[in-house]
């Protein structure tokens, strides 16, 4: 339905700003050439969909972006605070609306399709991360009150605490994907590709 809106939640693509965990394993330069790459392979196969509509929350708030990396998207400033009261602020814009990072490699628009049928039956929809957060958050009108408050962001307790505040309302849980946050996460996304142009 086009009444329904996708936001990308993205940091501007400086050099030494983005990644920092994985920069320091493979370097500044590695770092920016992935979360650029990411944020180049989402906005095309997500951003252009008919099926709703998509936008660009970023951070820093005033970071000027290349225009061909936004592609015509609305763009709008994160904002202060954490990272639960930047999002919380994203998805109180809109009526329904799912929320997902820039550096989940294997995200693409069965996915987002799917956060939002799930919100036909549920008032809250979230996609698992191997690392115990979560790649996509979404809620439809009736949401729970106050589903950040107080959650241990960037540990293996993010998910967990979320449901916790969502109690008493109807949740939905998409499939289980891994973010590329360190190095190991990066050699088997890479394997994985060449394994798919040229293994048995």
């Amino acid at each position: 339905m086009r009444g329904d809106t996708l936001i990308l939640f993205a940091r501007a693509p400086r050099h030494g700003t983005v990644k920092r965990r994985l920069a320091r394993e493979v370097g500044a330069l590695a770092a920016l050439r992935f979360h650029r790459g990411e944020l180049q392979r989402l906005v095309r196969a997500l951003g252009r969909d008919r099926r709703w509509r998509c936008e660009l929350a970023v951070t820093p708030d005033r970071a000027r972006w290349p225009a061909g990396l936004r592609a015509g998207l609305p763009c709008h400033p994160q904002g202060r605070g954490d990272l639960g009261q930047r999002m919380g602020r994203a998805l109180a814009r809109h009526r329904r609306a799912v929320l997902v990072g820039c550096d989940i490699p294997e995200l693409g628009p069965a996915d987002i399709a799917a956060a939002f049928r799930a919100l036909g039956r549920a008032r809250a929809v979230f996609g698992p991360a191997e690392d115990g957060g979560y790649w996509l958050v979404g809620f439809g009108p009736r949401r729970p009150p106050a589903p950040f408050a107080g959650v241990r962001w960037s540990s293996e307790h993010a998910l967990a605490d979320t449901l916790r505040n969502c109690g008493g309302h109807p949740v939905a849980l998409l499939r289980r994907l891994r973010d590329v946050d360190d190095a190991a996460a990066l050699r088997a996304l890479r394997a994985r590709h060449q394994g798919g142009r040229g293994g048995p």
